[in-house]
């Protein structure tokens, strides 16, 4: 299909009055009424991702969808068949002529083509057929593809619905399919405005671009989102150097810039030269190209054949017709016309005012090794830096090492430029780097540091099985030749090996003088005095007074390092400031493991909607970055909603894959594969917190398959841990294992701690896991009022976070007591209609059915009506139930 923008880019930005105007829609559909919506919009706009985003709103009703297609457009009803075909189980509900007809043209049953009127009158009778079984969406996109018979058949039915519960939706490009559409309600779908294309810009960046250069790529686009997602995805923020870099390297496959460049091509001499130069000065600067012109001996009246070619416009600000024009016009030049360009800019450039910018049109106008222009390009790195973040400061340091001329020089510069490069997600420019330092003479530190970045690099790309035993070997040679950057390597080497089972106690290296490193290792390894060196490091992490050359990780060690120690607080103060920085670094590289290392802290502190949006995230950067190691952080996610599809054909190594199917198999009760799972987990590699947890899904998984022994020795484990982290979190996943191990008042007064204990956590998905735990206990000791209680609280806990899986354990166990189980807030705000919610909310506060139909002009029979309706979408019996039912003034209704 055709549709005007990649759905799965990025997430939707804005479009608030658009959203709000199709929930209303959705709302009265829900009410008994039929809606019909045309979006109109130019290509690229988004109307695509508002269908997506409906589509995902009418989730759990009927669904049919269709796409116009040019390919298509010559094939009489295709787009009908798309339509019809999900619905043709109604087809014994239509008269026999209109079923003969449907089924002819479908292709279904031999016969005459029939008459479209007959064709089109069957449409609306299935339609409205599939509308009696409940709410039907119909959506179609690229309306102006659709082949002419399905087009007019679907502005027949769109004209002729009324009541029956059909929400049709479609999207048309502006200046289409006008004619059969005519006169349909519409929703015109323009630009972001200014500020939501920012943020949809430099979201689908994952890094900061020069202010100016934004605002000038956000004007270009017009709020184009399909612009502004084309030219992150074409240039990586590497290339892109933070708004200073043309990136030349590749083209779009773009039509619009094609015919462009071919009008281009058709302009004088000058007119092409002078597009060349504001396609080279991204700030679009009018004064700035009227300087260059000059020096290049170019009236400015030349700017008119492209400005009338529609190529560009000058005025205020210089603007091209497209943000992806500006680089396809750089990379078209010839080799010598952009070295010109780039010389006039050099020298138009103000050298107090902008000497950056300068340095760099120096650089992309020079012919050879010039140490002068690299030394300039070294000197503006740090400015570059605070307005474009790490890939600026990459860029520059790059530029100014293949400019160096002498080849010691040369390689520390190299070196340098390797490790930004890194750090900014461009691993393949840093291996090239890399191989540019080694051409040069290198003493024993730089080739010892060239080997830690190398490993640095495997790290990122790869993950910790093939670092770690580079990483240590690096460590081991910088030990005696910079400790302080042995230091750093050790926190790597320490990590990546303790998740590839690499370590030993013997390989710590430099982490015995330092708190990080060596309470990692010790913890790692079951030291004496490991929880106290481990608070120790956190203590000062958690105050942000440790620095050093690998700082900006610094939360990732720590993070992981206080899940060991069962840390809520601190792991989740430390996942959240290592996004920060990384984002405000615009380190790409560094943004895999902080999103991937954030998902465990996100999904146990019920925020399974933010680590669902962190693993989105982090797949987009990892294919931005050329990243390749999977994300085993994923399948804790999984687990915990319980989609038993997605754990197991994850990936992982054996102790993140054992917990998660033991967290999967628990929550399903299928106890004896929760009990496997759980005991691979524990023979696995020691995973920084993982190791911990899954002891607690093996004592919970023996205790319910029958293996006492086993639960006992976990638990004992468990203990000796959790009490000495002593945390609210250890405590209360100790206290859980131990009432599961128990009986009677020992158990219950085990359970009681662990909600105590749990309840003053972040961990919301352990505090309620536990209460689903004590209510079940509860009920099979046939005390079935406090059980209800426990599980009422969990089964809200677990919807309200996301975790379906376990919020239908709790639904089951809360229908076993006896009780009756409401709908989650949102689902009642969708089912009650604006009319049953006011009554609801009335009623709620002890107003009589007379009072009420007083104040809405109803009758109180009328009232009544609508409140029957009302208690049975709530799921109650009464007006007492309407205060539990509708929780914190919620059921203002959906429209």
């Amino acid at each position: 299909m055709a549709g005007d923008g990649d759905r799965h880019a990025a997430p939707l930005v804005g479009r608030s009055r658009e959203r709000r105007v199709l929930e209303r829609l959705v709302a009265d559909v829900v009410a008994g009424g039929s809606r019909v919506l045309v979006l109109r919009g130019e290509s690229g706009v988004g109307r695509s991702a508002l269908l997506a985003g409906l589509a995902e709103r009418v989730a759990g009703w009927q669904l049919v969808r269709a796409a116009g297609a040019e390919a298509e457009t010559g094939l009489a009803h295709g787009g009908l068949h798309q339509l019809c075909a999900p619905l043709l189980g109604h087809l014994p509900a239509l008269p026999l002529p209109q079923r003969k007809a449907l089924t002819t043209i479908l292709g279904l049953a031999p016969g005459p083509s029939p008459d479209g009127f007959l064709v089109a009158l069957a449409t609306l009778s299935l339609v409205g057929a599939a509308a009696e079984r409940g709410p039907l969406a119909c959506i179609v996109d690229d309306v102006q593809e659709l082949d002419a018979p399905s087009a007019q058949t679907l502005a027949f039915v769109a004209r002729r619905l009324r009541a029956e519960r059909v929400a049709l939706v479609c999207a048309a490009r502006s200046g289409s399919g006008d004619g059969v559409l005519a006169g349909l309600p519409a929703l015109p779908v323009h630009g972001l405005a200014p500020a939501d294309a920012r943020t949809l810009l430099l979201g689908a960046l994952h890094a900061p671009l020069d202010p100016a250069v934004t605002d000038r790529v956000v004007a270009e686009s017009r709020g184009n989102p399909r612009a502004l997602l084309a030219l992150s995805r074409a240039w990586p923020p590497a290339e892109l150097a933070g708004g200073f870099g043309i990136p030349d390297g590749r083209m779009v496959a773009d039509d619009a810039v094609r015919r462009a460049l071919q009008r281009l091509a058709q302009l004088p001499a000058d007119t092409r030269l002078l597009v060349l130069t504001a396609a080279a000065e991204p700030l679009g600067d009018p004064a700035l190209l009227r300087r260059a012109a000059q020096s290049l001996g170019v009236d400015m009246a030349a700017a008119a054949p492209a400005m009338d070619a529609g190529l560009l416009e000058v005025a205020g600000r210089v603007r091209f017709a497209s943000p992806l024009l500006r680089p396809a016009v750089h990379a078209a030049a010839s080799a010598g016309d952009r070295r010109r360009v780039h010389a006039a800019l050099a020298d138009a450039c103000d050298t107090e005012a902008d000497p950056d910018r300068r340095a760099w049109h120096r650089a992309a106008a020079g012919w050879g090794p010039d140490e002068a222009v690299a030394a300039a390009l070294e000197a503006t790195v740090g400015r570059a830096r605070a307005r474009g973040g790490l890939p600026a400061a990459a860029a520059f340091l790059a530029r100014a090492a293949e400019a160096t001329p002498l080849p010691a020089v040369r390689g520390t510069r190299a070196l340098r430029a390797a490790s930004v490069a890194l750090q900014a997600g461009a691993p393949e420019t840093a291996r090239d780097l890399l191989a540019l330092a080694e051409r040069g003479p290198l003493d024993q530190l730089q080739r010892a540091r060239a080997d830690l970045l190398r490993a640095q690099g495997v790290l990122l790309s790869r993950g910790g099985g093939e670092a770690a035993p580079l990483l240590l070997a690096a460590v081991r040679r910088l030990e005696r030749l910079d400790p302080a950057l042995a230091r750093d390597a050790s926190l790597d080497a320490c990590v990546a090996a303790r998740s590839a089972a690499h370590l030993d106690e013997g390989d710590a290296g430099p982490a015995a003088g330092d708190p990080l490193p060596a309470a990692l290792a010790a913890l790692s390894g079951g030291r004496p005095g490991a929880v106290e060196l481990g608070r120790a490091a956190l203590a000062r992490l958690r105050e942000d007074t440790v620095s050093g050359t690998g700082s900006l990780r610094l939360p990732w060690w720590g993070g992981l390092l206080a899940l060991e120690l069962w840390d809520d607080d601190t792991a989740h103060l430390l996942a959240h400031r290592h996004l920060r920085a990384v984002r405000e670094a615009g380190a790409l590289g560094e943004l895999v493991l902080a999103l991937d290392s954030a998902v465990p802290v996100l999904v146990l502190c019920g925020e399974s909607a933010a680590a669902a949006t962190a693993l989105a995230e982090a797949a987009r950067v990892r294919e931005t970055a050329g990243v390749t190691a999977a994300a085993p952080s994923a399948l804790v996610l999984h687990a915990w909603r319980g989609e038993e599809a997605a754990v197991r054909d994850g990936t992982g190594d054996a102790t993140v894959g054992g917990y998660a199917r033991a967290v999967l198999c628990n929550g399903l009760g299928r106890y004896d594969e929760a009990f496997a799972a759980a005991r691979g987990a524990g023979s696995g590699p020691h995973r920084l917190g993982v190791s911990g947890w899954a002891l607690a899904e093996l004592v919970e998984s023996a205790v319910r398959s029958g293996r006492t022994d086993v639960a006992r020795d976990a638990h004992r484990r468990l203990a000796a841990r959790a009490l000495a982290c002593g945390t609210g979190w250890a405590l209360g996943v100790e206290a859980r294992a131990r009432a599961l191990l128990g009986e009677g008042r020992a158990a219950e007064e085990a359970f009681r701690a662990a909600v105590g204990h749990l309840a003053g956590t972040r961990v919301r998905a352990e505090h309620a896991r536990t209460r689903l735990l004590y209510g079940e206990w509860l009920r099979r000791a046939d005390r079935r009022a406090d059980a209800r209680e426990e599980l009422g609280a969990a089964h809200r806990a677990f919807s309200g976070t996301g975790l379906r899986g376990l919020a239908e354990r709790a639904r089951r166990e809360l229908l076993a007591t006896g009780a009756s189980v409401r709908p989650r807030a949102e689902e009642v705000r969708d089912a009650l209609t604006p009319r049953e919610a006011d009554i609801a909310r009335l009623a709620r506060g002890g107003m009589s059915n007379p009072d009420i139909g007083a104040r809405l002009f109803l009758s109180a029979r009328t009232v009544e009506w609508h409140l029957r309706k009302v208690f049975t979408k709530l799921g109650i019996n009464s007006r007492r139930e309407l205060r539990w039912a509708l929780q914190d003034g919620e059921g203002t209704g959906a429209g």
